[in-house]
């Protein structure tokens, strides 16, 4: 088996951001609007300028983040962490944000055409689950992560069709149709190793279409059926060779009728047409001697 693609060393890794619980941001930031309020009616020159600035440097910090979802935060371009906690949220006004979904998403890939070990031109189409597990390395050492998956797939999909034939009748070889789990189990391999520089795991993948390219179908097809039919018959051969010796030893063992070796020969003929022929054999009735 070929070895897996060796993975980038990423530069980037996830750390927790420090952030605070919006809400008790949230009672400050009303306490000193009250304030606010407060030095407006009593015209207070004092309290209203320290009072407006620290609501203006409250309020921005503000941000909401839902379940299963990240924020990347950076102070003038550096990355300073990544905040995971739900709900109302606050962080200093200079710091930007950078909202991340780690849900799961499902994705199926479009038909590829590929040739397999045996370079038949095959069709092949997968589906896959995949979830961003770090944010840093997602956001920030590639371009676009999901653009990212996209050729990733594409990419693993012709590593694996290539490494296998897509059928063996004779099932001495692993392959892509009669060894769907192992080779989905593959896939899955091949597609972690290839994601791990964006931070991205897969939860599971399979294979959706697998059939040979129209130009070869008709005749991949009759070559299975020639196959099944050589197969069939050597079976039925196989069986027949034993039943006739099977039934000339007893003739011989019970001592129910003597045949020299023309009689012997021709009754072989006659119970190997009868036994691997296409139709019912029609009995014929002698009525005279042994020989006529």
């Amino acid at each position: 088996m070929p070895d897996s693609p060796v993975p980038i060393l990423s530069a980037s890794r996830e750390v927790p951001a420090h952030s605070y619980n919006g809400l008790a941001v949230l009672a400050l930031a009303a306490l000193c609007c009250a304030l606010l309020i407060l030095a407006v009616l009593s015209r207070s020159p004092v309290l209203i300028l320290p009072t407006a600035l620290a609501a203006l440097l409250v309020a921005p910090g503000f941000y909401m983040i839902q379940p299963n979802q990240a924020a990347a935060i950076l102070l003038f371009g550096a990355y300073r962490g990544t905040d995971r906690g739900e709900g109302l949220r606050w962080t200093w006004p200079w710091n930007t944000r950078k909202k991340i979904s780690v849900r799961a998403n499902n994705l199926i890939s479009q038909q590829i055409k590929v040739n397999d070990l045996r370079g038949n031109p095959i069709e092949m189409a997968a589906q896959v689950v995949w979830r961003v597990t770090d944010t840093a390395q997602a956001l920030f050492d590639v371009d676009d992560y999901r653009e990212f998956v996209v050729a990733q797939i594409e990419a693993a999909i012709r590593a694996i069709g290539a490494r296998y034939p897509y059928d063996d009748f004779e099932h001495l070889e692993v392959t892509l149709r009669g060894n769907h789990d192992q080779v989905g189990a593959e896939l899955r391999i091949e597609l972690m190793n290839r994601l791990a520089v964006a931070g991205i795991t897969v939860d599971e993948c399979g294979f959706t279409h697998l059939a040979y390219a129209p130009e070869i179908a008709g005749a991949m097809l009759r070559r299975q059926q020639a196959e099944a039919v050589v197969a069939a018959r050597k079976t039925l051969v196989e069986g027949a060779v034993g039943m006739v010796e099977m039934a000339l030893a007893q003739l011989s063992e019970k001592d129910v009728v003597t045949l020299d070796d023309e009689r012997r020969a021709a009754m072989v003929s006659n119970l190997m047409v009868v036994l691997c022929g296409d139709q019912n054999a029609q009995p014929v009735l002698n009525a005279g001697t042994l020989y006529q």
